[in-house]
Order: structure tokens, then sequence, then C-alpha cells
């Protein structure tokens, strides 16, 4: 007589993620593989990912790979190996795009908001101060303030509103007759009649107006035609509505005299 092999013939009726072992004769014993839970008839994948979240991070995707093997990986917004996440913070490279005038606070996952300090305006992204200070942050009107710190002209630095009609940089540079205002001492007349008090005049406004009184005492004429704003017949507007906490600024393609 020979021993009935019991796991002779289909796996000895085990599942086929099991191993079939002769224990006496015509008996087994059915064992689930690594990996696989069950009574060995029936073998299931065991799936890490459901007990703990697989060992990964609360912050990361447990995904199965195979019997009991997971990967880890961080959820979007987070870094690291899977394992342990840290939050990325938006604000904590380059400002978060904000301005370099700006705060910039996180608020949910890939997200933050930015908003202006405080003394400056705007949207967070794009923030001004008052107009004495975003003369000398635009290369269009920075030789404009260079001149009024020159002579300590600072009254545009207050409280406002203010309107300014500024002669482009290259202007102010080649103009023969600003050494010769400088030299006579008469320059700083000639900078205050660009200044307009006690209002802020969008380029809208503008069009609407025919006069206005400058700091200096002298009027200064407007005129609009075809979709021109005209200073004293001579002087056109170029660039409009920079606006500042105490101000706006237009750009002129020509210096006004007194």
């Amino acid at each position: 007589c020979s021993a009935i092999d019991a796991c002779g013939s289909n796996n000895g009726g085990c599942s086929s993620k099991a191993e079939c072992r002769r224990t006496t004769p015509g008996n087994r014993a059915c064992v689930c593989s690594a990996g696989h839970t069950g009574d060995g008839i029936v073998c299931l994948e065991i799936n890490p990912c459901l007990v703990n979240n697989g060992g990964c991070d609360r912050n990361a995707e447990c995904t199965q790979t195979g019997p009991n093997q997971a990967v880890c990986n961080c959820l979007k917004g987070y870094s690291g190996d899977g394992k342990t996440c840290t939050y990325i913070s938006m604000c904590s490279q380059n400002n978060g795009g904000c301005s370099e005038f700006a705060i910039c606070n996180d608020t949910e996952l890939t997200d933050r908001t930015c908003t202006c300090k405080p003394n400056y305006i705007g949207d967070g992204f794009k923030c001004r101060g008052n107009i004495f200070q975003e003369l000398l942050r635009n290369s269009n009107t920075s030789r404009f303030y260079f001149h009024l710190e020159a002579l300590s002209i600072r009254d545009i630095s207050g409280p406002g509103p203010f309107t300014l009609f500024v002669p482009h940089t290259d202007v102010l540079n080649s103009d023969p007759r600003v050494k010769d205002w400088t030299a006579k001492g008469v320059l700083a007349q000639v900078l205050r009649y660009h200044m307009v008090g006690c209002a802020s005049l969008l380029y809208r406004d503008l069009t609407a107006i025919t006069n206005i009184t400058s700091l200096q005492g002298d009027l200064i004429h407007i005129s609009y035609s075809q979709n021109l704003l005209v200073l004293n017949n001579k002087a056109e507007i170029v660039l409009s509505d920079t606006v500042g906490t105490n101000g706006v600024i237009h750009v002129i393609n020509q210096i006004l005299v007194p």
C-alpha cells in the first residue's frame, strides 16, 4: 500500500494562492501564500492600505501595488517620501507671487491670498505707495523724482490728494533748458508747475476739465480732442493713471513752462 498524496491533484483543493502541505497520509493543510490571508481554501490579497493608510502619512495617498505591498505618495501641496509629508507653503517662495509690498497668507492647499501692506494700495499682486515713492520705481518718471530730491521738494509726499503731470525721463534728460533753470534757481517753480493739489484726477476726469491750478500758482490749460489730452496746447499725456495712495501720476512728452 502507498500513502495517498492529498496534494497530488488540483493543489489538494487549496486556493491557487495557497500552498498545499501534506500532513498525514491522505490529509493536507492549505496555507495562504505570503501577502494573502484566508483559510487556505479561499485566499485573498492583503491590501495594506486598508489599515492605518498602509503606514503612509495622513497627507499621503496609499496605493496597493501587489499582495501586502503598497507605495505612499504625498498629496498635492505636500512634499516628502510618503511616509512623512510636509505642507508646502506657497508663501515661502518668492512671497507666493505677491508684490514685495504685500503680505502673503496661505489659505487652502495650493492657494494663498495677497494683501497690500499698510500705506500701500492695489490687488496684492501689484501694490503702490504714495506717488512720491512711485516716481522712483518707474524709469519713465524717476528723473523727475531725482530733481525733486535734489531740491528737497517734498510737497507730494504728504496726504494729498495730488495730480502729477510728469515729463518723461528722456525729455528731462535731453532738454537743455533744465540746466539753465537749475543755474537760475527757478527749476523748483517749473517742477511745481507740474503738480496739482487737492485733487486726484484720472484721465477720464481730465477730459471734462479745461483749466486747473498748479501748486506753483499758474493755470494749466487742458484740451481734449481726437482721443488725445493735451496740456497748454503742447504736451500730450502719453501714459496715464498710475494711482498711488495720495494721488495719481500722468506722464507727458514735454515740459510745462509757467
